[in-house]
């Protein structure tokens, strides 16, 4: 197979999944070494093809219908109670940020699908290997949410209202994202 065949066969497949593939699958599949599937995403993305590494393989970006950004706050208590709250009600936590006086925007991509994500992200905040973002800021932070439709992200807001989640716009702040 050609390397440009190769490589539509690496797309397809990536378009195709539904969750990350590890680059050793992807060889297998492809019938190449890792370090073949690692230039070859290099190329792809080169080639503007919007690809994401995470811990657990690859994925493409896939446009969500419906985003929105929810400014939240709440104990480390409370983290794993708001992270399921997303996933729970079909939306998916594609990253956190925070405003900070002097650093502007910092952000961290999440990808958080599940309660299976949502776990393994508290073991590593409560391993001590990070903390979140929301440390920063007095426990301020905004997460970007998508999901299929407008209709679950409203029932998304909803809910953080109703458990208290949802924190006010400061006057520094840029945007009301609510509107």
């Amino acid at each position: 197979m050609s390397g440009e065949r190769r490589r539509e066969k690496l797309l397809e497949i990536l378009r195709n999944a539904k969750s990350p593939i590890s680059g050793a699958k992807l060889a297998e599949n492809l019938a190449v070494s890792r370090q073949v599937v690692v230039q070859d995403i290099a190329l792809l993305r080169a080639q503007n093809q919007e690809i994401t590494s995470t811990c657990r393989g690859y994925i493409m970006k896939k446009d969500s219908p419906c985003k929105r950004i929810f400014k939240v706050q709440h104990s480390d208590e409370k983290m794993e109670e708001e992270l399921n709250l997303y996933v729970d009600f079909g939306g998916i936590v594609e990253d956190e940020f925070v405003y900070h006086k002097v650093y502007d925007v910092i952000r961290v991509e999440m990808g958080l699908k599940s309660r299976l994500d949502v776990r393994e992200y508290m073991e590593k905040i409560k391993s001590g290997i990070s903390k979140s973002l929301k440390d920063v800021t007095a426990g301020y932070h905004y997460h970007t949410v998508t999901a299929e439709s407008e209709d679950i992200l409203d029932r998304i807001q909803d809910e953080l209202q109703a458990r208290g989640f949802l924190a006010e716009l400061l006057d520094y702040e840029p945007i009301d994202f609510w509107k």
